[in-house]
């Protein structure tokens, strides 16, 4: 009993692992054009990128415009949407 108990514990954690491995993270850095509640604005090269937060995005520093960042962030898709297959060309 005790050992799959065990068995099923290692199991949960594998898969945790593996989940959380799937999400990449990816960093921006430049100065900071803009801050609202719910969005930053990072000048990046000729780019601006506008990267969403929240209350849960955790801030370290004083964050305002003109002062420079790395932002750490993921990518998650909101919702998709699959079309058919391509027609096939003859």
């Amino acid at each position: 009993m005790k050992f799959a108990a065990a068995l099923t514990g290692i199991a949960l954690l594998a898969a945790s692992t593996v989940l959380a491995a799937g999400t990449r993270t990816y960093q921006v850095t430049g100065p900071v054009l803009e801050v609202k509640e719910n969005v930053v604005v990072v000048q990046k090269g000729k780019e601006k990128w506008e990267i969403a937060r929240d209350k849960d995005t955790k801030v370290t520093g004083d964050l305002k415009v003109g002062s420079k960042v790395t932002v750490s962030y993921t990518m998650k898709a909101a919702t998709i949407e699959a079309k058919g297959d391509a027609k096939k060309k003859k």
